[in-house]
């Protein structure tokens, strides 16, 4: 039988509808125009009127948070949709594809994004008495969980300091925690947590994420890579792709177009040097990568980037 007082409930409603409307008046007012700003270091805000063409980056660790509109983010051929009910996780550095589905003038798109650092979570699990995960096993990097009052109250509370400056130089780092606390009791804190371990496969997995995007553009060999981190090769195939869906060739393949595409969009190369200087030799299998990822050869891409 449920105990639930309806009376109860309608007051925690009210109060979650309250604080969407908040957030979604602050979010509008601190992004007037098309585009993402920085208030507070770590925090990002951001702003689209129309659905956008899907953008390929990498996400470093990162608290997500929708306040109107909806978004959908690919891992490989895993697809995350989260909107103004759930957030989206990032904890280690992953290749994503993300892709603002529901936007419009009157109801444009918008969001905030959190960096989280690896030293912040790793103190606040310490404080907080949680230990490392039993199990070693293989945990994604990236999910959507549910947003509840309290979360949602805590990301209003950190956007209110962007109009008391004086205020956000001691209450953010405060706020900051305390999302990161809730983080690790919600039903992601397993998620947060193998990120900190000192040992496991998780953090040799990190390790070697970073290695990847240090090294994108040298030869690949799996073998010493794995000898490195004290794994076989076997293993470290498996675990890789436990935490990023990706095998690390397919992992190091994302980086480096993603990287050719940043340097002929932004600092004008052509196509073959472009490929070049991310670690193609070949042109022509440079082409046939970077179209069958991005949908056209790299000249066209550009042009279609530059044009819209």
């Amino acid at each position: 039988m449920d105990s639930t007082n309806p009376q109860q409930v309608a007051p925690e409603s009210h109060k979650a509808q309250a604080s969407r409307a908040e957030l979604v008046d602050r979010v509008a007012r601190a992004v007037p125009c098309d585009g993402t700003v920085e208030p507070l270091k770590g925090l990002f805000l951001h702003r689209s009127s129309s659905p956008r063409e899907p953008l390929h980056s990498v996400y470093d660790p990162v608290f997500c948070v929708i306040a109107q509109g909806s978004k959908e983010v690919f891992l490989g051929n895993e697809r995350y949709l989260y909107d103004p009910a759930h957030y989206l996780l990032v904890t280690a550095e992953l290749p994503l594809v993300a892709h603002v589905c529901d936007a419009s003038k009157e109801r444009p798109y918008l969001s905030l994004r959190l960096n989280l650092d690896p030293t912040l979570v790793g103190s606040v699990m310490v404080e907080a008495g949680h230990s490392a995960p039993r199990t070693h096993s293989g945990v994604r990097a990236i999910n959507v969980g549910p947003l509840d009052a309290g979360m949602l109250d805590a990301v209003v509370r950190l956007v209110r300091l962007l109009d008391a400056p004086t205020d956000a130089r001691f209450l953010a780092p405060l706020i900051r925690r305390e999302i990161v606390y809730r983080l690790l009791m919600g039903k992601q804190g397993d998620r947060l947590r193998y990120i900190t371990m000192l040992g496991g496969h998780s953090h040799r997995i990190a390790r070697a994420i970073d290695r990847l995007r240090g090294e994108f553009d040298q030869p690949l060999r799996i073998d010493e890579l794995a000898r490195d981190l004290g794994m076989s090769v076997s293993g470290f195939h498996h675990h890789f792709k436990a935490v990023t869906a990706l095998s690390p060739l397919q992992f190091q393949k994302r980086l480096r177009l993603q990287e050719a595409r940043r340097l002929m969009l932004v600092e004008h190369l052509d196509a073959a040097g472009a490929g070049y200087r991310v670690g193609y030799d070949d042109a022509s299998h440079f082409s046939r990568e970077y179209k069958r990822l991005f949908g056209a050869p790299p000249l066209r891409d550009v042009e279609r980037l530059r044009a819209s």
